[in-house]
């Protein structure tokens, strides 16, 4: 796993930005002058990307050069928001997961409704992706809690199955709802987006209480956010070569997302390379 590129801090600038505390920290030395010098350090980095839809050899140089620009970032890991192709086939769904493995991180996705080969069948996704269905990780402290949204192919007015309820029960019991939690899904939670499935609302309310900073989708290819308390809802523009963004935009790209004094600061990163949109969000 890639380790952080982080600035250094200098002995000099460490004690003048604690004024008395860093003449303290001289004294006391080295464990003091570390902790300083980890001041405004960030603790981690992950992306989160969507709406990739691999549907061809051209597709897969496009994500390639995604990746290769990704690599810059120093990412501890990359969340996939669901479509990662654009028909559900066993040998495009290991064309991508081939082509993020360069990242050289864990990938962790979700399904989405492109994932599926026919309107009920997703052995070739679940077969490519072992255990990506319902889950959680944990990194530095933090919770990811990755969850099926999709009621097979189907694109507009889904309903969340009941096995992912029971799946988010189990879980939820596993996990402690005052650490900080990130929930990732394929279909969009926020209300104000008319693709979200019909029982969005039920989903967002088991989380209810925990200390959720966001939560990750895609499915709608365009930016949209919105709060529940805390959290951030949002959906973001396609990762794709060949399939457009449905608010009009031209960018193409993905979330880079820092986590800096249990802050979560999240940035919208243009791919840049061959066969990208040249033009802004």
């Amino acid at each position: 796993m890639k380790q952080l590129a982080n600035r250094s801090i200098t002995r000099r600038a460490a004690m003048a930005r604690l004024g008395k505390a860093g003449l303290l920290a001289s004294v006391m030395g080295g464990p003091w002058l570390q902790a300083l010098a980890n001041a405004g350090r960030p603790e981690f980095k992950f992306i989160v990307v969507n709406d990739t839809h691999y549907m061809s050899e051209e597709c897969g140089r496009y994500l390639e050069g995604v990746v290769h620009q990704m690599q810059t970032e120093g990412a501890a890991f990359c969340l996939h928001a669901g479509d990662l192709t654009e028909k559900g086939g066993r040998g495009h769904l290991k064309a991508v997961r081939k082509i993020f493995a360069a990242l050289d991180v864990h990938f962790y996705p979700v399904t989405g409704n492109h994932d599926y080969l026919t309107p009920t069948y997703r052995t070739a996704y679940t077969g490519t992706c072992p255990l990506r269905v319902n889950y959680s990780i944990r990194h530095a402290g933090w919770q990811f809690i990755g969850l099926d949204t999709t009621e097979g192919q189907k694109y507009y007015g889904s309903r969340i199955a009941p096995a992912t309820f029971r799946m988010l029960e189990d879980i939820q019991g596993r996990l402690d709802r005052s650490k900080p939690t990130i929930v990732f899904t394929h279909f969009p939670l926020c209300a104000s987006v008319r693709t979200r499935p019909v029982n969005a609302d039920d989903l967002v309310a088991k989380f209810a209480g925990w200390d959720v900073r966001a939560m990750f989708s895609g499915h709608f290819h365009g930016f949209t956010e919105c709060e529940q308390g805390a959290a951030k809802l949002t959906t973001n523009r396609c990762c794709a070569l060949k399939r457009n963004n449905h608010d009009g935009t031209k960018a193409k790209g993905y979330f880079v997302c820092e986590v800096q004094d249990g802050t979560l600061i999240r940035r919208f990163v243009e791919y840049q390379g061959a066969g990208a949109a040249s033009e802004g969000a």
